[in-house]
């Protein structure tokens, strides 16, 4: 009893210092998810890109977070000036649920052929909620024990996304702008949550030519001014048919990353994280699955007229 009691302690210690800090979702596959931390990134690359990932953190441990994320995004050049997308994303962590939904635009400006800045703000609402079940003995009141509630309100990101001509890429944002205070009132209760403001700091580069493939390397910072973490991830693609790659991160795991396309525009892919944290004895590590498939238009047909005279 006393070491499931332990457990459970460090458990809900480590739970609730992500919690109330580092309150963002986290993704090895960050990649895949650039635009929801990041809403300058919103359809710079061209076509229509969907994308679904799902994270299954400390495997076997109560309470540990779970996410899901889904971003649908598209370069509408063709018809006005920018790009426009949509996330969505769950977690959930012990008797937390966090669901954000956010529209987003970027606007690209070209920099004298260097590459293009996307200027972009994601706009939406986020929901926070609480139903806690506390185990006996529950006939003892206890104020500083949380009580359910839900509330929602508005969320507001920023960033600055620059896509290079040589295939490198660097970003600089910050999500939950506003720091939005999501409360419930009860009768005298007044249950409340503050979303905390988070800084964030990307950047990557592909080196093609190297074999029958190429390695892109990437690096993401993250920090809300409490904790502060960090990704390093390096993945070899071979031609068209898959990849496989390595990833770090900072008091937290080192993972192995592979993917496979099965068909043109499509990747399938998958991670599994050795957790490195207090947790380790007790986790079986974390998995993650990614689906993206992008769909492009075909390019406009080319009209001719003829000059009467010459039919």
């Amino acid at each position: 009893m006393n070491k499931k009691f332990i457990l459970l302690t460090t458990v809900l210690s480590v739970i609730t210092s992500l919690s109330y800090g580092q309150q963002d979702k986290l993704i090895t596959h960050f990649v895949y998810d650039k635009m929801s931390i990041n809403p300058g990134e919103t359809g710079i690359d061209d076509g229509i890109c969907a994308t679904s990932i799902y994270r299954n953190q400390w495997d076997k441990v109560n309470g540990a977070p779970n996410s899901a994320v889904l971003n649908i995004e598209a370069n509408m050049n063709r018809f006005f000036p920018g790009g426009l997308g949509i996330s969505f994303y769950h977690d959930a962590i012990g008797f937390s649920r966090q669901n954000n939904v956010l529209l987003n635009y970027s606007y690209p400006l070209d920099l004298a052929g260097l590459g293009t800045l996307g200027i972009g703000v994601g706009l939406g609402i986020v929901n926070f909620g609480m139903s806690p079940v506390w185990v006996p003995p529950t006939t003892v009141l206890d104020n500083s024990l949380p009580v359910g509630f839900t509330a929602t309100n508005l969320d507001v990101n920023f960033g600055l996304y620059f896509k290079g001509n040589s295939d490198y890429y660097v970003g600089l944002s910050s999500t939950h702008l506003n720091e939005s205070l999501l409360q419930n009132v009860v009768g005298q209760v007044t249950n409340q949550y503050q979303m905390a403001r988070h800084y964030y700091l990307m950047g990557g580069k592909r080196f093609n030519g190297i074999g029958d493939g190429a390695i892109d390397a990437q690096l993401l910072l993250r920090t809300d001014l409490v904790k502060f973490s960090a990704d390093i991830n390096a993945r070899y693609f071979w031609k068209d048919i898959g990849y496989a790659g390595l990833t770090y991160r900072t008091v937290d795991a080192i993972g192995l990353m592979l993917g496979w396309m099965p068909v043109k525009n499509m990747t399938v892919g998958y991670s599994y994280d050795l957790t490195t944290n207090k947790l380790a004895s007790v986790s079986r590590g974390s998995h993650e699955i990614v689906l993206k498939y992008c769909y492009f238009l075909p390019p406009p047909p080319v009209t001719k007229s003829n000059h009467p005279r010459w039919l």
